[in-house]
Protein backbone atom coordinates (compact mmCIF):
# COMPACT_ATOMS: atom_id res chain seq x y z
CA UNK A 1 0.00 0.00 0.00
CA UNK A 2 1.26 3.33 -0.86
CA UNK A 3 1.59 5.61 2.54
CA UNK A 4 -0.40 8.42 2.87
CA UNK A 5 1.41 12.10 1.60
CA UNK A 6 2.74 14.49 4.10
CA UNK A 7 0.51 17.60 4.40
CA UNK A 8 2.15 20.77 4.72
CA UNK A 9 0.07 23.95 6.07
CA UNK A 10 0.28 26.93 3.37
CA UNK A 11 0.22 30.80 3.70
CA UNK A 12 -3.43 32.00 3.63
CA UNK A 13 -3.50 33.40 -0.04
CA UNK A 14 -3.20 37.00 -0.75
CA UNK A 15 -6.04 39.26 -1.56
CA UNK A 16 -6.58 39.64 -5.47
CA UNK A 17 -7.02 43.62 -5.51
CA UNK A 18 -7.81 44.35 -8.96
CA UNK A 19 -11.29 45.57 -9.38
CA UNK A 20 -14.20 43.54 -10.96
CA UNK A 21 -15.49 46.11 -12.77
CA UNK A 22 -11.60 46.97 -14.28
CA UNK A 23 -11.16 43.65 -15.11
CA UNK A 24 -14.73 43.10 -17.19
CA UNK A 25 -14.12 46.21 -18.75
CA UNK A 26 -11.09 44.58 -20.37
CA UNK A 27 -12.49 40.93 -20.67
CA UNK A 28 -11.69 40.92 -24.41
CA UNK A 29 -9.24 37.73 -24.70
CA UNK A 30 -5.96 38.43 -24.21
CA UNK A 31 -3.42 37.07 -26.86
CA UNK A 32 -2.06 34.64 -24.22
CA UNK A 33 -5.33 33.50 -23.40
CA UNK A 34 -6.26 32.93 -27.09
CA UNK A 35 -3.42 30.79 -27.63
CA UNK A 36 -3.37 28.82 -24.24
CA UNK A 37 -7.41 28.08 -25.22
CA UNK A 38 -8.02 28.17 -28.72
CA UNK A 39 -4.63 26.89 -30.37
CA UNK A 40 -2.29 25.04 -28.07
CA UNK A 41 -1.30 21.14 -28.44
CA UNK A 42 -3.50 18.55 -26.48
CA UNK A 43 -0.64 17.41 -24.87
CA UNK A 44 0.71 13.67 -24.51
CA UNK A 45 -1.89 10.62 -24.24
CA UNK A 46 -1.28 8.10 -21.01
CA UNK A 47 -2.78 5.48 -23.21
CA UNK A 48 -5.42 3.41 -22.16
CA UNK A 49 -6.38 2.03 -18.52
CA UNK A 50 -6.81 -2.16 -18.79
CA UNK A 51 -9.55 -3.95 -17.49
CA UNK A 52 -9.87 -6.47 -14.96
CA UNK A 53 -12.46 -8.00 -13.19
CA UNK A 54 -13.32 -8.64 -9.14
CA UNK A 55 -11.31 -11.20 -7.75
CA UNK A 56 -13.64 -13.37 -5.43
CA UNK A 57 -17.30 -12.37 -4.17
CA UNK A 58 -18.06 -8.83 -2.01
CA UNK A 59 -18.27 -10.96 1.50
CA UNK A 60 -14.48 -12.47 0.58
CA UNK A 61 -13.60 -9.08 -0.10
CA UNK A 62 -14.75 -7.73 3.37
CA UNK A 63 -11.93 -9.79 4.69
CA UNK A 64 -8.98 -8.90 2.53
CA UNK A 65 -9.93 -5.24 3.82
CA UNK A 66 -9.82 -5.76 7.54
CA UNK A 67 -5.63 -5.08 7.48
CA UNK A 68 -6.33 -1.75 5.95
CA UNK A 69 -4.30 0.62 8.57
CA UNK A 70 -6.41 3.41 10.39
CA UNK A 71 -9.88 1.89 8.29
CA UNK A 72 -12.87 -0.05 9.52
CA UNK A 73 -15.21 -1.68 6.97
CA UNK A 74 -18.44 -1.35 8.14
CA UNK A 75 -19.95 -3.59 5.08
CA UNK A 76 -19.51 -5.00 1.40
CA UNK A 77 -22.91 -5.69 -0.17
CA UNK A 78 -23.19 -7.23 -3.77
CA UNK A 79 -25.64 -5.12 -5.93
CA UNK A 80 -27.15 -6.63 -9.08
CA UNK A 81 -27.32 -4.97 -11.94
CA UNK A 82 -29.97 -2.41 -12.69
CA UNK A 83 -30.56 -1.91 -8.40
CA UNK A 84 -29.11 1.54 -9.64
CA UNK A 85 -29.71 3.63 -12.98
CA UNK A 86 -28.53 7.02 -14.74
CA UNK A 87 -31.36 7.79 -16.52
CA UNK A 88 -33.15 4.66 -18.37
CA UNK A 89 -29.03 3.19 -18.23
CA UNK A 90 -28.79 0.24 -15.62
CA UNK A 91 -25.73 0.37 -14.07
CA UNK A 92 -23.93 -2.88 -13.65
CA UNK A 93 -23.06 -5.07 -11.02
CA UNK A 94 -20.88 -4.06 -8.27
CA UNK A 95 -19.96 -4.42 -4.99
CA UNK A 96 -21.40 -1.52 -2.04
CA UNK A 97 -18.02 -0.92 -0.10
CA UNK A 98 -18.81 1.44 3.35
CA UNK A 99 -16.41 2.41 6.20
CA UNK A 100 -14.96 4.74 7.73
CA UNK A 101 -11.17 6.30 8.61
CA UNK A 102 -9.15 7.64 11.80
CA UNK A 103 -12.06 7.92 14.23
CA UNK A 104 -10.94 10.41 16.76
CA UNK A 105 -12.18 12.70 19.28
CA UNK A 106 -11.48 16.09 19.75
CA UNK A 107 -9.94 17.94 22.11
CA UNK A 108 -11.42 21.23 21.38
CA UNK A 109 -15.15 20.35 21.08
CA UNK A 110 -15.39 16.60 22.47
CA UNK A 111 -16.83 15.37 19.75
CA UNK A 112 -16.68 11.97 17.90
CA UNK A 113 -14.84 12.63 14.33
CA UNK A 114 -13.95 10.11 11.48
CA UNK A 115 -13.99 9.76 7.98
CA UNK A 116 -16.74 8.41 6.20
CA UNK A 117 -16.67 6.78 2.65
CA UNK A 118 -18.44 3.91 0.17
CA UNK A 119 -16.38 2.88 -2.68
CA UNK A 120 -18.74 1.11 -6.04
CA UNK A 121 -16.90 -1.38 -6.90
CA UNK A 122 -17.57 -3.14 -10.80
CA UNK A 123 -17.74 -6.80 -10.89
CA UNK A 124 -16.11 -5.75 -14.42
CA UNK A 125 -14.14 -3.07 -13.90
CA UNK A 126 -12.52 -0.29 -16.79
CA UNK A 127 -8.87 -0.33 -14.71
CA UNK A 128 -10.06 3.26 -13.45
CA UNK A 129 -10.82 5.03 -10.25
CA UNK A 130 -12.63 8.01 -9.85
CA UNK A 131 -12.77 10.25 -6.43
CA UNK A 132 -16.22 12.02 -6.24
CA UNK A 133 -15.89 15.21 -4.48
CA UNK A 134 -19.42 16.38 -2.64
CA UNK A 135 -21.07 19.32 -2.56
CA UNK A 136 -22.19 22.06 0.41
CA UNK A 137 -20.30 21.46 3.89
CA UNK A 138 -19.92 17.65 3.01
CA UNK A 139 -21.13 15.44 6.13
CA UNK A 140 -22.80 12.62 3.83
CA UNK A 141 -21.36 9.72 2.18
CA UNK A 142 -23.39 10.62 -1.15
CA UNK A 143 -23.77 7.84 -3.96
CA UNK A 144 -20.45 6.65 -5.68
CA UNK A 145 -21.24 7.58 -9.05
CA UNK A 146 -19.85 10.16 -10.51
CA UNK A 147 -21.77 12.44 -12.71
CA UNK A 148 -22.12 16.16 -14.04
CA UNK A 149 -24.78 18.02 -15.05
CA UNK A 150 -28.52 18.33 -14.84
CA UNK A 151 -30.21 15.12 -15.66
CA UNK A 152 -27.40 12.89 -15.58
CA UNK A 153 -27.85 9.55 -17.99
CA UNK A 154 -24.29 8.44 -17.32
CA UNK A 155 -21.61 8.53 -15.34
CA UNK A 156 -18.34 6.94 -14.22
CA UNK A 157 -19.85 4.40 -12.00
CA UNK A 158 -21.98 3.41 -15.12
CA UNK A 159 -19.53 3.39 -17.45
CA UNK A 160 -16.93 0.89 -14.98
CA UNK A 161 -14.95 2.97 -12.87
CA UNK A 162 -14.49 1.86 -9.02
CA UNK A 163 -16.05 5.30 -7.35
CA UNK A 164 -15.11 6.97 -4.22
CA UNK A 165 -17.55 8.86 -2.33
CA UNK A 166 -17.00 10.39 1.43
CA UNK A 167 -18.35 12.86 3.89
CA UNK A 168 -14.95 14.67 4.15
CA UNK A 169 -14.82 13.94 7.87
CA UNK A 170 -17.66 14.59 9.75
CA UNK A 171 -21.42 14.13 9.46
CA UNK A 172 -24.59 15.89 8.29
CA UNK A 173 -25.64 16.14 11.86
CA UNK A 174 -23.17 18.34 13.00
CA UNK A 175 -24.24 21.28 10.50
CA UNK A 176 -20.95 23.78 10.53
CA UNK A 177 -20.46 23.17 13.94
CA UNK A 178 -18.17 20.40 12.90
CA UNK A 179 -15.86 24.11 12.26
CA UNK A 180 -15.55 24.52 15.79
CA UNK A 181 -13.02 21.60 15.57
CA UNK A 182 -9.42 22.51 13.83
CA UNK A 183 -8.74 19.39 12.23
CA UNK A 184 -12.37 18.94 11.04
CA UNK A 185 -11.73 22.16 9.08
CA UNK A 186 -8.88 20.68 7.62
CA UNK A 187 -10.18 17.72 6.68
CA UNK A 188 -12.99 19.34 4.99
CA UNK A 189 -10.66 21.62 3.25
CA UNK A 190 -8.43 19.26 1.84
CA UNK A 191 -7.20 16.93 4.40
CA UNK A 192 -9.52 14.06 3.93
CA UNK A 193 -8.39 13.98 0.58
CA UNK A 194 -5.31 12.82 1.17
CA UNK A 195 -6.15 10.42 3.82
CA UNK A 196 -8.38 8.83 1.14
CA UNK A 197 -6.75 8.27 -2.06
CA UNK A 198 -4.28 5.96 -0.55
CA UNK A 199 -6.70 3.80 1.25
CA UNK A 200 -9.18 3.75 -1.93
CA UNK A 201 -6.16 2.39 -4.03
CA UNK A 202 -5.48 -0.14 -1.53
CA UNK A 203 -8.66 -1.33 -1.78
CA UNK A 204 -8.77 -1.59 -5.40
CA UNK A 205 -5.67 -3.50 -5.55
CA UNK A 206 -6.96 -6.22 -3.18
CA UNK A 207 -9.94 -5.97 -5.50
CA UNK A 208 -8.54 -6.55 -8.87
CA UNK A 209 -5.11 -7.69 -8.14
CA UNK A 210 -3.45 -4.11 -9.28
CA UNK A 211 -4.04 -0.23 -8.56
CA UNK A 212 -6.31 1.94 -11.25
CA UNK A 213 -3.79 2.62 -14.19
CA UNK A 214 -6.23 5.86 -14.50
CA UNK A 215 -7.30 7.64 -11.54
CA UNK A 216 -9.78 10.89 -12.05
CA UNK A 217 -11.20 13.46 -9.69
CA UNK A 218 -14.35 15.56 -10.05
CA UNK A 219 -17.19 17.36 -8.43
CA UNK A 220 -19.59 19.99 -8.71
CA UNK A 221 -19.70 23.34 -6.44
CA UNK A 222 -17.37 22.46 -3.29
CA UNK A 223 -17.01 19.46 -5.44
CA UNK A 224 -15.65 21.45 -7.83
CA UNK A 225 -13.46 22.90 -5.60
CA UNK A 226 -12.48 20.18 -3.85
CA UNK A 227 -11.40 19.15 -7.53
CA UNK A 228 -9.42 22.24 -8.05
CA UNK A 229 -7.51 22.03 -4.79
CA UNK A 230 -6.51 18.37 -5.81
CA UNK A 231 -5.47 19.58 -8.81
CA UNK A 232 -3.01 21.71 -6.72
CA UNK A 233 -2.59 19.72 -4.05
CA UNK A 234 -2.31 16.01 -5.05
CA UNK A 235 -1.82 16.02 -8.54
CA UNK A 236 0.40 13.56 -9.11
CA UNK A 237 -2.03 11.03 -7.28
CA UNK A 238 -4.57 11.62 -9.96
CA UNK A 239 -4.50 11.71 -14.27
CA UNK A 240 -7.48 13.78 -14.82
CA UNK A 241 -10.11 16.33 -12.82
CA UNK A 242 -13.17 18.03 -13.73
CA UNK A 243 -14.09 20.75 -11.86
CA UNK A 244 -18.02 21.99 -12.12
CA UNK A 245 -18.85 25.76 -10.54
CA UNK A 246 -15.47 25.57 -8.71
CA UNK A 247 -16.13 27.30 -5.95
CA UNK A 248 -12.25 27.74 -5.01
CA UNK A 249 -13.01 31.44 -3.18
CA UNK A 250 -15.81 29.84 -1.62
CA UNK A 251 -15.37 31.68 1.83
CA UNK A 252 -15.28 34.59 0.27
CA UNK A 253 -18.36 34.36 -1.96
CA UNK A 254 -20.25 33.27 1.61
CA UNK A 255 -19.45 36.92 3.13
CA UNK A 256 -20.04 38.36 -1.14
CA UNK A 257 -23.45 36.96 -0.08
CA UNK A 258 -23.60 37.63 2.77
CA UNK A 259 -23.42 41.50 2.20
CA UNK A 260 -25.71 41.04 -0.85
CA UNK A 261 -28.62 39.67 1.75
CA UNK A 262 -27.80 42.88 3.64
CA UNK A 263 -28.44 45.22 0.98
CA UNK A 264 -31.56 43.01 -0.22
CA UNK A 265 -32.67 43.52 3.17
CA UNK A 266 -33.15 47.30 2.85
CA UNK A 267 -35.52 47.32 0.19
CA UNK A 268 -37.38 44.15 1.33
CA UNK A 269 -41.13 44.78 1.41
CA UNK A 270 -41.58 42.09 4.37
CA UNK A 271 -39.00 42.43 6.86
CA UNK A 272 -38.24 38.10 7.02
CA UNK A 273 -38.82 37.91 3.27
CA UNK A 274 -35.29 38.92 1.27
CA UNK A 275 -37.67 37.21 -1.92
CA UNK A 276 -39.74 40.83 -1.86
CA UNK A 277 -36.73 42.81 -2.36
CA UNK A 278 -36.06 41.29 -5.87
CA UNK A 279 -39.17 39.44 -6.65
CA UNK A 280 -39.35 36.37 -9.27
CA UNK A 281 -41.31 38.88 -12.33
CA UNK A 282 -38.90 41.37 -11.59
CA UNK A 283 -35.85 38.57 -12.22
CA UNK A 284 -37.58 37.76 -15.13
CA UNK A 285 -37.57 41.39 -16.36
CA UNK A 286 -34.31 42.01 -15.26
CA UNK A 287 -33.24 38.50 -18.35
CA UNK A 288 -35.21 40.25 -20.31
CA UNK A 289 -33.52 43.19 -20.72
CA UNK A 290 -30.39 41.16 -21.11
CA UNK A 291 -31.56 38.91 -23.53
CA UNK A 292 -32.98 41.61 -25.84
CA UNK A 293 -29.41 43.32 -26.09
CA UNK A 294 -27.09 40.43 -26.13
CA UNK A 295 -29.56 37.22 -27.68
CA UNK A 296 -28.46 37.94 -30.96
CA UNK A 297 -24.69 38.52 -30.92
CA UNK A 298 -23.61 35.55 -31.28
CA UNK A 299 -26.17 34.86 -34.91
CA UNK A 300 -29.01 33.62 -33.40
CA UNK A 301 -31.96 34.98 -31.46
CA UNK A 302 -32.48 32.04 -29.22
CA UNK A 303 -33.11 32.54 -25.73
CA UNK A 304 -29.23 31.50 -25.23
CA UNK A 305 -26.13 34.77 -24.79
CA UNK A 306 -23.28 32.77 -26.09
CA UNK A 307 -20.99 35.65 -26.49
CA UNK A 308 -20.78 36.39 -22.40
CA UNK A 309 -18.23 38.97 -22.88
CA UNK A 310 -19.69 41.22 -25.75
CA UNK A 311 -22.66 41.39 -23.71
CA UNK A 312 -21.24 42.90 -20.11
CA UNK A 313 -20.01 45.52 -22.83
CA UNK A 314 -23.19 45.72 -24.22
CA UNK A 315 -25.93 45.83 -21.77
CA UNK A 316 -25.49 48.49 -19.20
CA UNK A 317 -28.09 47.24 -15.73
CA UNK A 318 -28.57 51.19 -14.71
CA UNK A 319 -29.41 52.15 -19.12
CA UNK A 320 -31.09 48.89 -20.10
CA UNK A 321 -33.37 47.67 -17.05
CA UNK A 322 -36.39 50.16 -16.78
CA UNK A 323 -36.48 52.01 -13.63
CA UNK A 324 -39.75 52.22 -12.12
CA UNK A 325 -41.36 55.81 -12.38
CA UNK A 326 -43.94 54.66 -10.22
CA UNK A 327 -45.03 51.65 -8.39
CA UNK A 328 -43.43 48.26 -8.44
CA UNK A 329 -45.36 46.26 -11.04
CA UNK A 330 -42.55 43.47 -11.45
CA UNK A 331 -41.43 45.15 -14.70
CA UNK A 332 -39.72 47.65 -13.45
CA UNK A 333 -36.62 48.06 -10.75
CA UNK A 334 -36.67 51.34 -8.27
CA UNK A 335 -33.79 53.23 -8.01
CA UNK A 336 -33.21 51.60 -4.44
CA UNK A 337 -33.29 48.38 -5.69
CA UNK A 338 -30.84 49.06 -8.19
CA UNK A 339 -28.66 50.73 -5.76
CA UNK A 340 -28.94 47.09 -3.94
CA UNK A 341 -28.93 45.22 -6.20
CA UNK A 342 -26.16 46.48 -8.85
CA UNK A 343 -23.47 45.70 -6.66
CA UNK A 344 -23.92 41.90 -6.87
CA UNK A 345 -22.86 42.17 -10.40
CA UNK A 346 -19.81 44.88 -10.25
CA UNK A 347 -18.95 42.96 -7.02
CA UNK A 348 -19.55 43.67 -3.07
CA UNK A 349 -16.57 46.22 -2.06
CA UNK A 350 -15.50 46.92 1.49
CA UNK A 351 -15.61 50.01 3.08
CA UNK A 352 -12.22 50.57 1.47
CA UNK A 353 -13.15 49.83 -2.05
CA UNK A 354 -11.04 46.13 -1.85
CA UNK A 355 -12.84 43.46 -3.64
CA UNK A 356 -14.68 40.89 -1.67
CA UNK A 357 -15.47 38.23 -4.12
CA UNK A 358 -15.76 38.45 -7.58
CA UNK A 359 -18.53 40.48 -9.65
CA UNK A 360 -21.14 38.05 -11.35
CA UNK A 361 -22.36 38.44 -15.34
CA UNK A 362 -25.53 38.96 -16.63
CA UNK A 363 -27.10 36.42 -18.80
CA UNK A 364 -30.70 34.98 -19.77
CA UNK A 365 -31.29 33.24 -16.74
CA UNK A 366 -31.52 35.26 -13.61
CA UNK A 367 -35.10 34.23 -13.67
CA UNK A 368 -34.66 30.55 -12.95
CA UNK A 369 -36.21 29.35 -9.47
CA UNK A 370 -33.07 28.17 -8.48
CA UNK A 371 -31.32 31.39 -8.02
CA UNK A 372 -33.75 32.84 -5.76
CA UNK A 373 -32.65 30.26 -3.32
CA UNK A 374 -29.23 31.62 -3.85
CA UNK A 375 -29.91 34.90 -3.47
CA UNK A 376 -32.49 35.11 -0.46
CA UNK A 377 -32.09 31.70 1.48
CA UNK A 378 -28.00 30.91 1.54
CA UNK A 379 -27.03 33.88 2.85
CA UNK A 380 -29.45 34.04 6.07
CA UNK A 381 -29.72 29.68 6.59
CA UNK A 382 -25.99 28.60 4.73
CA UNK A 383 -23.72 30.88 4.63
CA UNK A 384 -24.30 32.09 7.80
CA UNK A 385 -23.52 28.90 9.82
CA UNK A 386 -20.25 28.61 7.43
CA UNK A 387 -18.73 31.72 7.83
CA UNK A 388 -19.52 31.91 11.67
CA UNK A 389 -18.36 28.12 11.91
CA UNK A 390 -16.05 26.87 9.51
CA UNK A 391 -14.39 30.08 8.24
CA UNK A 392 -13.92 32.47 10.15
CA UNK A 393 -10.84 32.72 13.41
CA UNK A 394 -12.43 32.75 15.77
CA UNK A 395 -15.71 30.52 15.44
CA UNK A 396 -19.11 32.41 16.33
CA UNK A 397 -20.08 30.14 19.83
CA UNK A 398 -22.75 27.47 18.63
CA UNK A 399 -25.14 27.69 21.65
CA UNK A 400 -27.87 30.44 21.04
CA UNK A 401 -25.98 31.24 17.34
CA UNK A 402 -28.69 32.39 14.71
CA UNK A 403 -28.45 32.09 10.73
CA UNK A 404 -30.03 34.96 9.58
CA UNK A 405 -29.57 37.37 12.99
CA UNK A 406 -25.64 36.66 12.10
CA UNK A 407 -25.38 37.38 8.36
CA UNK A 408 -27.98 40.74 8.59
CA UNK A 409 -25.91 42.46 11.34
CA UNK A 410 -22.32 40.64 10.70
CA UNK A 411 -19.66 43.74 9.59
CA UNK A 412 -18.34 42.88 6.16
CA UNK A 413 -14.93 44.33 6.44
CA UNK A 414 -14.44 42.01 9.58
CA UNK A 415 -15.83 38.86 8.02
CA UNK A 416 -13.13 39.62 5.27
CA UNK A 417 -9.96 39.81 7.82
CA UNK A 418 -11.93 36.75 9.73
CA UNK A 419 -11.15 34.34 6.93
CA UNK A 420 -7.68 35.14 6.85
CA UNK A 421 -6.86 34.83 10.34
CA UNK A 422 -5.56 32.37 12.26
CA UNK A 423 -4.43 31.80 15.86
CA UNK A 424 -3.24 29.20 18.34
CA UNK A 425 -5.78 26.95 17.90
CA UNK A 426 -6.95 27.31 14.26
CA UNK A 427 -3.60 27.56 12.13
CA UNK A 428 -4.80 27.52 8.94
CA UNK A 429 -7.34 30.72 7.64
CA UNK A 430 -10.04 29.68 5.50
CA UNK A 431 -8.15 30.75 2.96
CA UNK A 432 -5.59 28.50 3.25
CA UNK A 433 -7.27 24.93 3.74
CA UNK A 434 -10.59 26.22 1.43
CA UNK A 435 -8.46 26.97 -1.72
CA UNK A 436 -5.57 25.76 -3.53
CA UNK A 437 -2.40 27.11 -2.39
CA UNK A 438 -1.08 28.52 -5.98
CA UNK A 439 -4.02 29.04 -7.79
CA UNK A 440 -2.27 29.16 -11.18
CA UNK A 441 0.99 27.32 -10.26
CA UNK A 442 -0.25 23.78 -11.56
CA UNK A 443 3.25 22.30 -13.07
CA UNK A 444 3.50 18.89 -11.06
CA UNK A 445 -0.18 18.54 -13.05
CA UNK A 446 1.70 19.93 -16.03
CA UNK A 447 4.79 17.82 -15.53
CA UNK A 448 3.36 14.15 -15.99
CA UNK A 449 0.46 15.05 -18.55
CA UNK A 450 -2.45 15.47 -16.25
CA UNK A 451 -5.70 17.54 -17.19
CA UNK A 452 -8.08 19.25 -16.26
CA UNK A 453 -11.94 20.25 -17.63
CA UNK A 454 -13.67 23.05 -15.64
CA UNK A 455 -17.32 23.71 -16.22
CA UNK A 456 -19.81 27.06 -14.77
CA UNK A 457 -23.20 27.54 -15.72
CA UNK A 458 -22.88 31.63 -16.43
CA UNK A 459 -25.99 32.36 -14.60
CA UNK A 460 -24.62 30.91 -11.38
CA UNK A 461 -25.47 32.59 -8.32
CA UNK A 462 -23.10 31.43 -5.71
CA UNK A 463 -20.46 31.24 -7.55
CA UNK A 464 -18.77 33.81 -10.29
CA UNK A 465 -18.16 32.32 -13.63
CA UNK A 466 -15.91 35.78 -14.03
CA UNK A 467 -14.26 34.52 -11.00
CA UNK A 468 -13.41 31.28 -12.64
CA UNK A 469 -12.86 33.09 -16.22
CA UNK A 470 -10.47 35.47 -14.66
CA UNK A 471 -8.45 32.58 -13.16
CA UNK A 472 -8.07 30.29 -16.22
CA UNK A 473 -6.90 33.74 -17.48
CA UNK A 474 -4.03 33.74 -15.31
CA UNK A 475 -3.09 30.32 -15.43
CA UNK A 476 -2.93 31.18 -19.32
CA UNK A 477 -0.56 34.08 -18.50
CA UNK A 478 1.56 31.96 -15.66
CA UNK A 479 1.99 29.49 -18.29
CA UNK A 480 3.72 31.36 -21.73
CA UNK A 481 0.07 30.77 -23.10
CA UNK A 482 0.29 26.86 -23.14
CA UNK A 483 -2.33 26.10 -20.53
CA UNK A 484 -4.73 24.49 -22.84
CA UNK A 485 -2.28 22.08 -23.31
CA UNK A 486 -3.60 20.92 -20.02
CA UNK A 487 -7.04 23.08 -19.22
CA UNK A 488 -10.09 23.89 -21.00
CA UNK A 489 -13.25 25.77 -19.57
CA UNK A 490 -16.58 25.26 -20.74
CA UNK A 491 -19.21 27.65 -19.66
CA UNK A 492 -22.41 26.85 -19.95
CA UNK A 493 -24.97 29.62 -20.79
CA UNK A 494 -28.14 30.54 -18.99
CA UNK A 495 -27.14 27.38 -16.40
CA UNK A 496 -27.52 28.18 -12.80
CA UNK A 497 -25.49 26.16 -9.98
CA UNK A 498 -24.41 23.02 -11.38
CA UNK A 499 -27.55 22.78 -13.66
CA UNK A 500 -30.78 24.01 -14.35
CA UNK A 501 -31.67 27.42 -15.68
CA UNK A 502 -33.16 28.27 -19.60
CA UNK A 503 -29.74 25.67 -20.73
CA UNK A 504 -28.55 22.74 -22.18
CA UNK A 505 -27.33 21.72 -19.39
CA UNK A 506 -27.22 17.79 -19.97
CA UNK A 507 -23.44 16.55 -21.28
CA UNK A 508 -21.18 13.83 -20.52
CA UNK A 509 -17.60 15.11 -19.07
CA UNK A 510 -16.60 11.89 -17.97
CA UNK A 511 -15.82 10.23 -21.22
CA UNK A 512 -14.42 13.78 -22.41
CA UNK A 513 -11.82 14.01 -19.85
CA UNK A 514 -10.91 9.97 -20.12
CA UNK A 515 -10.61 10.64 -23.98
CA UNK A 516 -8.12 13.80 -23.64
CA UNK A 517 -5.85 11.72 -20.55
CA UNK A 518 -5.77 8.37 -22.29
CA UNK A 519 -6.01 9.37 -26.40
CA UNK A 520 -4.52 12.81 -26.06
CA UNK A 521 -8.06 13.61 -27.62
CA UNK A 522 -8.50 17.49 -25.95
CA UNK A 523 -11.83 18.60 -26.28
CA UNK A 524 -13.01 21.47 -28.43
CA UNK A 525 -16.44 21.07 -28.10
CA UNK A 526 -19.00 19.31 -26.27
CA UNK A 527 -22.35 18.84 -26.84
CA UNK A 528 -24.59 19.78 -24.51
CA UNK A 529 -28.85 18.78 -24.73
CA UNK A 530 -31.75 20.69 -23.26
CA UNK A 531 -34.18 18.51 -20.87
CA UNK A 532 -37.78 19.38 -22.40
CA UNK A 533 -40.31 16.91 -21.98
CA UNK A 534 -39.50 13.24 -22.03
CA UNK A 535 -35.94 13.86 -21.60
CA UNK A 536 -34.42 10.08 -20.22
CA UNK A 537 -32.71 12.03 -17.23
CA UNK A 538 -35.27 14.17 -16.12
CA UNK A 539 -37.65 17.24 -17.26
CA UNK A 540 -35.97 20.47 -16.70
CA UNK A 541 -38.40 23.09 -15.71
CA UNK A 542 -36.34 26.08 -16.59
CA UNK A 543 -36.70 24.88 -20.10
CA UNK A 544 -39.10 27.61 -21.97
CA UNK A 545 -42.20 25.88 -23.36
CA UNK A 546 -40.73 27.99 -26.72
CA UNK A 547 -37.75 25.86 -27.10
CA UNK A 548 -38.09 22.16 -28.38
CA UNK A 549 -37.62 19.38 -25.63
CA UNK A 550 -34.61 18.12 -27.62
CA UNK A 551 -32.61 21.44 -28.58
CA UNK A 552 -28.42 21.02 -28.93
CA UNK A 553 -25.88 22.99 -28.67
CA UNK A 554 -21.48 23.41 -28.12
CA UNK A 555 -20.24 24.04 -25.13
CA UNK A 556 -17.51 25.82 -26.24
CA UNK A 557 -13.69 25.74 -25.22
CA UNK A 558 -13.17 29.52 -23.72
CA UNK A 559 -12.60 32.08 -24.86
CA UNK A 560 -14.15 30.14 -27.96
CA UNK A 561 -17.92 31.24 -28.62
CA UNK A 562 -20.51 29.20 -30.09
CA UNK A 563 -21.96 30.97 -33.30
CA UNK A 564 -24.52 30.35 -35.37
CA UNK A 565 -23.48 29.72 -39.11
CA UNK A 566 -26.63 31.58 -40.58
CA UNK A 567 -27.95 28.27 -42.19
CA UNK A 568 -29.44 24.26 -40.83
CA UNK A 569 -31.29 23.64 -38.03
CA UNK A 570 -30.98 26.60 -35.34
CA UNK A 571 -31.93 24.02 -32.80
CA UNK A 572 -28.67 22.05 -33.65
CA UNK A 573 -25.45 21.67 -32.24
CA UNK A 574 -24.42 21.19 -35.71
CA UNK A 575 -25.14 24.41 -37.03
CA UNK A 576 -22.85 26.20 -34.19
CA UNK A 577 -19.21 26.92 -34.61
CA UNK A 578 -17.08 27.19 -32.01
CA UNK A 579 -15.43 30.78 -32.90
Amino acid sequence: MRPARSLRNTAPLKNRRAADAAWLAAQAVSACAAMAMASSAAGAATGAARPATLQGTCTELTLKLAALPGTTITGSTSLAAGTLKAGANEVPAHCLVTGQMLPRTSPVDGQPYAIGFEMRLPLAWNGRFFHQGNGGIDGRVLPATGGFGGGVTTHALLQGFAVLSSDAGHTAAAGPAFGIDPQARLDYGYQAVGKLTPMAKSVIEEAYGKLPDRSYFGGCSNGGRHALVAASRYADDYDGFVAGAPGFNLPKAAVANIASAQRLARVATKADDLNTAFTPAERQALSNAVLAKCDALDGATDGLIQDTAACQRSFSFERDVPTCTGERDGSCLTTAQKAAIGPRFSGTLTSTGAPVYSSFPFDGGHGAAGIGFWMFTAPLALDSGSVGHIFKVPPAPVAGFNGPAFSLAANIDELVAQINATNSTYTESAMSFMTPPKPTELSTLKARGGKVLVFHGVSDAIFSANDTARWVDAVAAANGGQAGSFLRYFPVPGMGHCSGGPATDQFDLVSAIVAWVEAGQAPERITASARGAGNAGGVNADVPASWPANRTRPLCAYPTVARYVGSGDVESAASFRCR
